[in-house]
């Protein structure tokens, strides 16, 4: 079997790309075909870990969610995990494989390209529809040449393109017509029309601006999707824009928005919290008082530990304790925490070491070589039952880990203060699950947390998306595109893939 492949790219970023895949995978999977997600390139500093061990985009690991298949290595081929300006860690195929200057990844982009088509090929081989995403702008005149995220690949794959902009930030007319205009004549005809996202109004005032775009770009406009104030779907990579959750709650939970903020989904559960005001304190910020200050991830632990001494939270968290407040840090927050980080290597920057904030006995050199790994167990408070994932290079060691802050499929993870006001743990997406997330909060001070089930949140808000875009789309048409029949499909049926060997 060879899967029928469409394509949304967008006019920028956070245009509306990984939304329109992931309603989209669900509304396939709900009509019984065997659709699989799939981003030939992302850069983004929210991962997951795959069911084959290696490490993808979160987005990419949400839209397999939808499509009713477990995440694999293959949906996202390439990985880039910015840890400067300028530079990245290169992913291929979960794993890895070098640190480059953007300069120098230009000329990777053939080998990567391989790695992407070997992906693609293997998942057209076992599913009926690929559903593939696009990155950033196809238009972006500094980055064609040798494309490998938008037209490139298409180009490759010979599959259609949807183009789908926001219109809320205005501009949606001016973006359309002048991304197809950069485009080449092969590629401007494999847009097959165009979606318009985050629309609110009343459509009789749009309407002559649709009529406008088809009579001038001879593309039809496929739907106009609502603006869905209340869905929720996992960042791919930047915060969320309504970041600055305060005044929703008494209890104040505050992270630092470290200039390498990773895995911020982390901190999803607590922000969707009613009793919580939670809040991303920004660059710029003075740090403000909490009940609980959480130190995130980071893709560069030596550069963000020197942000936040200079920022003041090194103070903060000082008396933050004295006045007998939590601490919680998770990744490489738990490594901040500690004596000492050391890169010799040069991981994650110039080779350097820097002293932690001291507030637990431990120290860490970090490594080339990750842990990617999917866990569950206990953790050391009220015996909660906890799962989640470790995505982390580096060597941890000292006492302060005797006092570990969970128990992970047999083995021992972070550490837990001797005064029981400091836990730290490698464990990403730790409050996802109600009973742990309830046995941190009321550690912290939070009387009755009554977290929700976060698995059953992120259902809703892929069934509501779904919904919304059944309804508001030409679903005939994005069938016909994937040559598929809206009653079933065209193929054989087959049961979607759990694994893909």
């Amino acid at each position: 079997m060879t899967a029928s492949a469409l394509m949304v790219q967008g006019t920028t970023s956070d245009a509306g790309k990984s939304t329109l895949v992931t309603g989209l995978g669900r509304i396939l999977a709900r009509r019984g075909v065997a659709v699989v997600p799939f981003k030939p390139q992302n850069m983004a500093l929210n991962s997951a870990v795959a069911v084959d061990g290696g490490e993808i985009g979160r987005a990419q690991a949400a839209q397999a969610i939808a499509c009713g298949v477990a995440p694999h290595t293959d949906m996202n081929p390439v990985l880039l995990k910015p840890n400067s300006d300028t530079g990245a860690q290169v992913i291929i195929h979960g794993h890895a494989v070098a640190e480059m200057e953007a300069e120098h990844y230009h000329d990777y982009k053939v080998f990567a390209m391989e790695a992407v088509m070997e992906s693609y090929h293997r998942l057209s081989a076992k599913y009926e529809a690929v559903l593939v995403e696009g990155a950033g702008s196809p238009a972006e005149i500094n980055l064609r040449k040798g494309d490998i995220a938008n037209m490139g690949f298409a180009e490759a794959a010979d599959c259609p393109v949807i183009l789908i902009a926001d219109i809320d930030k205005g501009g949606v007319f001016a973006h359309l017509v002048g991304i197809l205009e950069l485009l080449s004549p092969s590629e401007q005809n494999r847009v097959v029309g165009f979606v318009i996202n985050k629309f609110r109004g009343e459509m009789a005032l749009l309407q002559s601006g649709l009529d406008w775009l088809e009579a001038r770009t001879g593309k039809p406009v496929l739907g106009v999707l609502p603006y869905l104030r209340d869905l929720y779907l996992e960042a791919e990579d930047a915060l969320p824009e309504d970041h600055d959750d305060r005044g929703k709650g008494e209890f104040r939970v505050v992270v630092p928005a470290m200039p390498h903020i990773s895995n911020h989904t982390d901190f999803d559960p607590l922000r969707m919290n009613d009793r919580i005001d939670f809040q991303f304190s920004d660059p710029g910020d003075k740090p403000i008082a909490a009940d609980l200050i959480i130190l995130p991830g980071s893709k560069s632990v030596i550069r963000d530990l020197s942000w936040l001494r200079s920022s003041g939270w090194d103070v903060a968290i000082t008396r933050h304790l004295r006045f007998g407040g939590k601490v919680m840090g998770i990744c490489g927050g738990l490594q901040m925490l500690g004596h000492s980080v050391a890169d010799p290597d040069g991981i994650e920057g110039p080779s350097a070491k820097s002293d932690g904030l001291g507030w637990l006995a431990l120290s860490t050199t970090l490594a080339r070589e990750k842990r990617l790994e999917n866990v569950s167990g206990t953790l050391t408070l009220e015996d909660a039952p906890v799962s989640g994932y470790f995505i982390h290079g580096g060597k941890t060691v000292g006492p302060a880990l005797a006092q570990p802050a969970a128990q992970l499929d047999g083995a021992a993870d972070g550490a837990m203060s001797r005064d029981g006001r400091i836990l730290a743990t490698y464990l990403h997406g730790i409050f996802e699950s109600a009973p742990a997330a309830d046995a941190l909060l009321r550690w912290a001070g939070m009387p009755e947390p009554q977290s929700q089930d976060h698995a059953a949140i992120r259902e809703a808000g892929i069934n509501g998306l779904a919904d919304a875009v059944e309804a508001h789309l030409d679903m005939d048409r994005i069938f016909e595109f994937l040559k598929l029949d809206p009653q079933g499909h065209t193929r054989a049926s087959r049961p979607p893939e759990k694994e893909i060997p």
